[in-house]
């Protein structure tokens, strides 16, 4: 990296809290998010982050602080911190410096870039509406994504985020002839290794980047890799021209670890113990998602909801920046329905006639329908039985059971687990298959032949009606 200086501005450190280290400089003073390197081999990082006096600036360590000491000298780099683009980018794995960490060479041939970009103006932005299709049945009816949008995948421990988001990588890296770009934040190595694994064999791995900020780092490389995967993404799309997916596991992370910075550096926190400037700090990281007229950045982001509470200010301030909010319910993971997205509580700016259509708009307002009326039926059905209701919603009970076992679908991720094959479904097949069970066509068969099947003309090869099986 280009980082050394013909006249070196050098600083000593005054002291050191955890991640947090004061360094007083006699000469000129840092500015705010200059990288600092100490120690031997210069393997100490610090990104300085207030100027406290004339003297003194207090940054916090991207790296392990163990080895520094009270005296040792550091280094002013003169820069921020920086990410490499460039093609040669594609089918690597790095770290949150721009480190190769897949046992390769180091990358050659890639400019640096600094990580602080302000996002495009209005002016740049593309305002078209356009449907990126996932292949994955409840997605694609009931809150489809925007080509060039934000969407969130919402959910709590073990319900299934990065399943749903390792399957849509699958699907849509494939036909997808832009690059895609994959950012871990605050996640388990053992997902980015078998994620590296997946997408070398499924032949993806050429136009793909993986930039990793892992559980085990300090807060402070956390906090920076989201920013490092953008400075990449947007190379692709202003200076290449191609379209862009984003792949990012896991937001809240990021949100968390804006929280342990925050709290090192000394702020006060604001409700629940995040700190104050949160909105600010997720909107800068967001707005750079954008469309413009030469690309588009497509976002797909996986999001951690503590404790299942959507009120939780993480939540909220994430939903205000998305355009198709997905979520994901345990209550239905605990019944085998997988993918166990809420058909009720998702939603999708795009759901509406003017971009998907009047015959999508119509079927997806009517399958909701159907599914809110069984969920209001579903305590008295509880309390007096299925026999207790009138035919017609009993009718309704039925299509709105055969719709959630229709809405499941075999994965490729989870093929080697489950031994069902994997299908993708087109949206004409899947809106199809709803249009069909809503007039009632499937009344006959069993809810288990629609279950965890492609297309709904599988239902017929899987079974046969009742009423024939019994004559």
């Amino acid at each position: 990296m280009d980082t050394e200086t013909s006249s070196s501005n050098l600083g000593v450190v005054v002291s050191v809290r955890g991640s947090v280290v004061d360094i007083r400089f006699d000469g000129r003073l840092p500015q705010i998010y200059s990288v600092l390197r100490a120690g031997s081999d210069k393997q100490i990082v610090v990104e300085v982050l207030a100027q406290q006096d004339a003297r003194h600036v207090r940054g916090i360590a991207l790296t392990p602080t163990q080895g520094l000491a009270r005296g040792m000298v550091v280094e002013d780099t003169g820069g921020p911190l920086k990410a490499p683009v460039g093609k040669a980018v594609l089918s690597r794995m790095f770290d949150v410096f721009g480190n190769a960490i897949d046992r390769e060479a180091a990358v050659s041939d890639v400019q640096w870039r600094s990580v602080h970009n302000a996002p495009p103006s209005l002016m740049r932005r593309s305002t078209k509406s356009e449907v990126f299709e996932t292949g994955i049945k409840v997605i694609d009816v009931l809150a489809p994504l925007e080509r060039g949008g934000k969407a969130g995948l919402f959910g709590g421990a073990g319900v299934g985020k990065t399943v749903l988001l390792t399957e849509m990588i699958h699907n849509m890296v494939g036909q997808n002839a832009g690059v895609s770009i994959f950012c871990g934040i605050g996640e388990r190595c053992r997902e980015g290794e078998e994620l590296y694994d997946a997408m070398k064999q499924a032949g993806v791995l050429a136009n793909m980047v993986m930039i990793f900020g892992q559980m085990n780092e300090p807060p402070g490389a956390r906090f920076r890799v989201g920013h490092a995967a953008l400075t990449m993404a947007e190379y692709f799309r202003d200076d290449e021209h191609r379209d862009v997916l984003l792949l990012v596991d896991n937001i809240f992370r990021f949100i968390q670890a804006g929280m342990e910075v925050s709290g090192l550096m000394g702020q006060m926190p604001s409700r629940l113990g995040y700190q104050p400037t949160m909105g600010t700090e997720l909107s800068g990281l967001q707005e750079r998602i954008a469309n413009t007229d030469t690309g588009a950045i497509t976002s797909i982001q996986a999001v951690y909801v503590p404790a299942d509470d959507f009120t939780d200010p993480a939540a909220v301030h994430t939903f205000s920046h998305l355009s198709a909010s997905i979520v994901l319910s345990r209550k239905r993971a605990s019944e085998g329905l997988f993918p166990a997205v809420d058909p009720l509580q998702s939603s999708s700016k795009m759901a509406t006639p003017g971009v998907v259509g009047e015959r999508h708009y119509r079927l997806a307002r009517e399958v909701r329908r159907t599914l809110a009326q069984y969920d209001e039926l579903k305590d008295i059905i509880a309390m007096l039985g299925l026999e207790q209701l009138s035919p017609e919603d009993r009718n309704v009970v039925a299509r709105a059971r055969r719709l959630e076992r229709f809405l499941t679908q075999p994965f490729f991720t989870t093929e080697q687990f489950t031994g069902l094959k994997a299908k993708l479904v087109s949206l004409e097949d899947a809106l199809n298959g709803c249009e069909r069970i809503l007039h009632d066509e499937f009344k006959d068969y069993p809810e288990s032949a629609l279950y965890m099947i492609g297309p709904i003309d599988e239902a017929r090869t899987k079974s046969q009606p009742e009423h024939a099986a019994r004559s």
